[in-house]
């Protein structure tokens, strides 16, 4: 199943984010795609603040620690793949047991590690439309990630209307 989400400006990647964040559940796993400057963070941010982290400000970019872990209502575990050369470099850093824990993972440069992921996963890739505008195309892979998309979808459409 796969949807596509226009983002008009930064607070509407934040609301969809909080909403995300709000749906996800133990052993959620979210790829996230785009380019330098999408917003892959930025959301990553807004995702963490609807899984209720305390310190929204603390999320930022694992660029050179690979992982960060932040405590909420379900444990998140932020991956950035961009410095690695691989899938099996990712695998080596034993993402199958975050991808098979209780938590949120959320991988950011997720495309270059597509072979480890999960069969099933949610997938977000980011296109820049303008300055603040963004396009998100989401793939839903499995039924709990299609029921998410679809609620996701409901709210999005009934939050437009």
């Amino acid at each position: 199943m796969i949807r596509t989400i226009e983002i008009p400006e930064l607070s509407a990647t934040e609301a969809f984010g909080r909403r995300l964040g709000e749906l996800l559940f133990p052993g959620a796993v979210v790829a996230l795609v785009g380019q330098l400057g999408a917003g892959k963070t930025h959301l990553t941010r807004a995702v963490a603040e609807g899984l209720g982290v305390r310190n929204p400000a603390a999320v930022n970019s694992p660029t050179f620690v690979l992982i960060q872990e932040y405590p909420a209502r379900l444990p998140i575990y932020h991956f950035d793949a961009y410095r690695l050369s691989g899938a099996r470099e990712f695998a080596e850093l034993g993402v199958d047991e975050y991808f098979s824990g209780d938590g949120v993972c959320l991988v950011e440069w997720a495309d270059k590690v597509g072979a480890t992921l999960p069969a099933e996963h949610l997938r977000i890739e980011i296109e820049i439309v303008g300055e603040s505008r963004r396009r998100f195309e989401i793939t839903a892979t499995g039924p709990r990630y299609e029921t998410l998309l679809h609620s996701l979808s409901s709210s999005e459409t009934s939050h437009h209307e």
